[in-house]
């Protein structure tokens, strides 16, 4: 488990305490026996960080003698020779309250070995603990001190400790520099020679941003162990190339490999040439990196070997895990464990294998039949199958990869893994990621926006189904499902996602050779009028422009072209244009102040021919400034010819359809205004109004019960802690009503309150437009009578203040087991569901998310006021969605909620919500 969050679909297991004692809240401390965290060291190691058990009394003594005499002198604040029985009783009897112990941990030779400690005492004051740390000499400087300080500020921040502090001696600097390192807000005082260092146990915004730059530069440097090995073993190397052991072991020599590489295989002395050894531990030379392909009840024995022997990556090609059942996962988890238990990490199981075409490396560990040229594309694939498909059709376009990772069934290294080394990758400037599932998407939220600053990333996301689709009681989550979850998750990372493999390359051609649209308006260039329509219509239905030229462009364009050419946008140069015309035409549309983007399209007539017209194309596209993009259409059934590439710009992206070139255009330009887009803020409650709403949902949940839908009159505390205005209400009995609604004034609405009933609209629990006390009885007469009917007990009425006019919209939340809490707005009403007008984000939503969500809604012709109605208050509606949002933060326990409806008044004038429910629910451990 990562410090953070979990990365890998896999059971929770001992890790659950790890995420629990992530919670603000006293009652989720986590257990000691349970505390177990998988971490990534700054040197791209890997350990296990988990608490001290009763057991641990030896491992602590054979710690201890393994410190230096500094080391123990600065830990003890002066010499010791030995821990004795009552001190190793007092370091393993933990409550995990007052007393809590956390141990670093790696595997040596099947063992587990204590290489850290981080411990921290509460005195009388329960507010104040203090801290301790005992590192091996050896393993110092590699980062295992703060991360043992992270989890423990967050255990003790869960237990209701503020503040850590610990004496240091003034020569310690190492501990000092942990300290001052951090990202902590660290007060000291000094004397007597010993430094005395008091930091908070809160998780600032500034110490999580150090703790997820450390980890990115870790998870990047562990990567780097696997991708850029200096020596291979392949274990289960074979002499038969039709054998995938054997295959592997051949692209690897093709491939050029620059260092050793070691079969492994116990039936002979040389494999493929190679002299070969009969197990890993025979090669008596260091390993890198071993490929495993070995049947899978050898697999776990095999990187018990390669752990021994310090190996520091394996690729396991091998299949029969998590993919066949129960029985498989447990045996991978256990591999996972002993993998990043031993330092290592791991690529699959059940994967076709890694890929560096860097020249100092040039490592092609898989068994696919041809590779791609070297390129900067950065490919990850779950499916070693299209991970196959993905690198043939890379080579037949022509698309260079700079590195490629068949991740298999992701038990450890993951797409998040992955954007985190290529983010810093100086040859990788476009990625590619092909994904099945979604180990971690919050985490994945928080480094794909970082990374597609600078680099785009395009995924495909297998299953878009509708089973996806949860059974649900509100609004909110019927119009969710899986899908929106991805679609919503990308949208906010900016992440351009592909329908097919096709428009994938399509999109990734475009990037990995053109320079990033600075707008949408595209200059169109033909020798055939069709083409150039089909074009047009493309562009058009998916947001770009093609404009009108300059008239100096037009007067130049009708001095060298006939008289028959067209002179609008798209140019048709008719099917006589020469080579000279494509240059020349090239250069003058390119240099048009109203053109982002050129498009070249040829459809080789009997007068020119094609490689003629690519040479020239590729001249022409010399002349455009740097900053605008050129890509070509050859309508042929051949591919472009390689003329196109030869120019000054180099390659220039080439498809064969002009739909293929305006959907990349398209997708281009769509990540542009990303990237252009300000980043937005997020709105946070304050202190007073957050132990409100608390106050509120912890009553609640002390009810007892696993989940619970808000009464009115809490929900209306916590949605006016919050900000957002509620109709004028009042909860009574059904014999008080007429006396209530005289109070609260006229015109009214009545609402049934009865168990089981959330959706009162539908069993006819709402009637509106009452204007007297004697028509307030009649609807509660009727009330009774209906809730009769369907078998429900009115066990009162709900008095709301009527609001005229305006427009309804909807807002709400509901939660998806894997992606977490989701925004939902849209078009409200009872039909909602119907028009399924409705837009999603992941939580925490800016205020520029806000803005988006209402943008892309038909709502929003509404709220501007369609056909002469009148407008509503888009300013205030949005201010509702980041109000929602910053409830979620201050309420993680929040399953769903509806605000339906929303009645949007007219600008100026705010919103007012008509009708709400809320549901809190405990979080759930597997």
């Amino acid at each position: 488990m990562n410090r953070h969050d979990k990365d890998r679909e896999v059971d929770a297991g001992p890790q659950v305490a790890a995420a629990a004692a992530q919670t603000p809240s006293a009652n989720r401390v986590a257990e000691p026996s349970r505390y177990f965290a998988e971490e990534v060291l700054s040197d791209g190691g890997s350990i296990v960080i988990r608490a001290i058990h009763s057991d641990d009394g030896q491992r602590l003594l054979e710690h201890f003698k393994h410190l230096s005499p500094e080391s123990v002198y600065f830990r003890f604040m002066g010499p010791k020779r030995t821990l004795g029985e009552a001190e190793l009783k007092r370091l393993t009897d933990l409550d995990f309250r007052d007393r809590v112990g956390l141990a670093a941990t790696l595997r040596n030779g099947g063992e587990e070995r204590i290489i850290g400690v981080g411990r921290y005492v509460r005195g009388k004051d329960p507010i104040r603990a203090e801290i301790a740390f005992a590192v091996l000499d050896e393993y110092q400087g590699r980062g295992i001190g703060t991360l043992l300080l992270e989890h423990l500020s967050r255990i003790a921040h869960a237990a209701g400790t503020v503040e850590f502090e610990a004496n240091v001696l003034g020569d310690n600097r190492r501990m000092l520099e942990v300290f001052a390192q951090s990202g902590f807000k660290v007060r000291r005082s000094f004397e007597s020679g010993v430094v005395h260092v008091y930091l908070p146990t809160e998780e600032t915004p500034d110490l999580l941003r150090a703790s997820q730059a450390r980890e990115r530069a870790a998870t990047a440097r562990s990567i780097a162990r696997l991708l850029c090995p200096r020596s291979v073993a392949v274990v289960g190397a074979s002499q038969d190339q039709s054998k995938i052991g054997g295959a592997i072991l051949a692209t690897l020599r093709r491939g050029g490999f620059t260092g050793p590489i070691y079969p492994i295989n116990p039936g002979s002395d040389e494999v493929q040439g190679l002299r070969s050894f009969s197990s890993v531990s025979a090669v008596g030379a260091p390993i890198d990196l071993a490929v495993i392909v070995v049947p899978p009840e050898r697999v776990e024995a095999t990187i018990v070997e390669c752990a021994n022997v310090g190996v520091k990556g394996v690729v396991v090609i091998t299949s029969g895990f998590a993919e066949i059942g129960d029985a498989g996962r447990s045996v991978e988890r256990r591999l996972v464990e002993l993998v990043r238990g031993s330092g290592m990490r791991m690529v699959g199981p059940n994967c076709m294998g890694i890929l560096n075409t860097d020249p100092a490396i040039s490592l092609n560990a898989t068994f696919a039949p041809g590779v791609p040229p070297p390129g900067n594309v950065g490919m990850f694939s779950e499916s070693g199958a299209l991970g196959i498909v993905a690198l043939d059709y890379a080579r037949r376009r022509n698309l260079g990869l700079s590195s490629f990772i068949s991740a298999g069934n992701r038990a450890d290294v993951s797409p998040n893994d992955m954007l985190a080394y290529w983010a810093g990758d100086p040859r990788t400037a476009v990625i590619v990621l092909y994904l099945e599932g979604f180990g971690n998407p919050r985490k994945f939220a928080r480094i794909a926006p970082a990374v597609a600053r600078n680099k785009p990333i395009v995924a495909i996301k297998a299953g878009r189904s509708a089973a996806g689709t949860r059974a649900a009681m509100s609004h909110s989550a019927a119009l969710a499902n899986l899908d929106v979850a991805v679609e919503a998750l990308f949208e906010q990372a900016g992440v351009i996602r592909t329908n097919t493999f096709e428009e994938m390359f399509d999109v990734v051609t475009l990037l990995s050779t053109a320079p990033l649209l600075e707008g949408a308006r595209i200059g169109v260039v033909t020798n055939a009028g069709g083409p150039g329509i089909l074009f047009a219509d493309a562009c058009e239905a998916r947001g770009l422009e093609l404009p009108k030229f300059a008239d100096e462009t037009i007067a130049r364009l009708r001095a060298s072209l006939p008289s028959r050419a067209g002179f609008a946008n798209p140019i048709d140069m008719t099917a006589s244009a020469s080579p000279d015309d494509y240059e020349h035409t090239i250069a003058e549309v390119g240099a048009d102040p109203n053109v982002d983007a050129l498009a070249v399209i040829y459809v080789p007539p009997m007068v020119t021919r094609p490689v003629e017209i690519a040479a020239a194309v590729a001249r022409g596209a010399g002349h455009l400034p740097n900053a605008k993009p050129l890509l070509a259409v050859f309508l042929t059934s051949d591919a472009a010819p390689a003329q196109l590439h030869t120019g000054p710009r180099g390659a220039i992206p080439s498809y064969s359809f002009p739909e293929n070139a305006a959907l990349a255009l398209a997708a281009a330009n769509r990540y542009a205004k990303w990237r252009r887009r300000p980043r937005g803020e997020v709105l946070a409650l304050g202190e007073f109004e957050a132990s409100a709403i608390r106050s509120v949902v912890d009553r609640v949940l002390a009810l007892g019960e696993t989940q619970g839908w808000l009464a009115p009159n809490d929900l209306a505390v916590v949605l006016g802690a919050v900000g957002i205005d509620v109709a004028v209400a009042h909860e009574c009995s059904a014999e008080d009503a007429p006396a209530a609604a005289e109070r609260l004034g006229f015109p009214v609405v009545a609402k049934v309150i009865a168990p089981g009933v959330l959706h009162k609209s539908d069993v006819g629990g709402v009637i509106i437009g009452l204007k007297s006390c004697a028509e307030v009885a009649t609807a509660v007469g009727s009330l009774r009578h209906r809730m009769i009917a369907i078998g429900a007990n009115l066990e009162g009425v709900l008095l709301q203040r009527e609001v005229s006019g305006g427009i309804e919209a909807l807002v709400g939340v509901t939660t998806d087991p894997t992606f977490g809490s989701l925004i939902v707005c849209g078009t409200g009403g009872v039909t909602a569901e119907v028009y399924k007008d409705v837009a999603f984000r992941l939580h925490p939503v800016t205020d520029v998310d806000a803005s988006e969500m209402l943008a892309g809604l038909r709502l929003s012709r509404l709220l501007d006021g369609y056909r002469g109605a009148p407008p509503g208050d888009r300013e205030a509606l949005k201010s509702v969605i980041c109000k929602v949002s910053a409830l979620v933060e201050v309420v993680p326990e929040l399953a769903e909620l509806d605000l339906n409806p929303v009645r949007v008044l007219a600008p100026g004038r705010g919103a007012i919500v008509l009708d709400a429910r809320m549901r809190v629910a405990r979080p759930r451990t597997r």
